[in-house]
């Protein structure tokens, strides 16, 4: 019964303590990696939108905000 008392406790001992250290800094690196990859995705994701033009369209495209010829030329006006 007085071995049992002067022992100390598991969470006490020094192997715990360190496990739960590296335990504590590997969870805080996985979501630091998660908002990083959910940044970047939303931030190319934001970037993408409207920017993509096929091959055909590529060639016949204007200067001026990627309208391309044949979408102004169509256009018919009503005088």
């Amino acid at each position: 019964a007085l071995l049992a008392q002067t022992e100390a406790p598991f969470y006490e001992e020094w192997w715990f303590l360190l496990v739960m250290a590296l335990s504590s800094l590997i969870l805080i690196l996985l979501v630091v990696f998660a908002l990083v990859l959910h940044g970047q995705s939303k931030k190319y994701r934001n970037c993408s939108t409207g920017k993509t033009i096929s091959n055909v369209e590529e060639s016949v495209t204007l200067d001026n905000g990627g309208f391309t010829a044949l979408e102004l030329n169509s256009r018919h006006l009503n005088i």
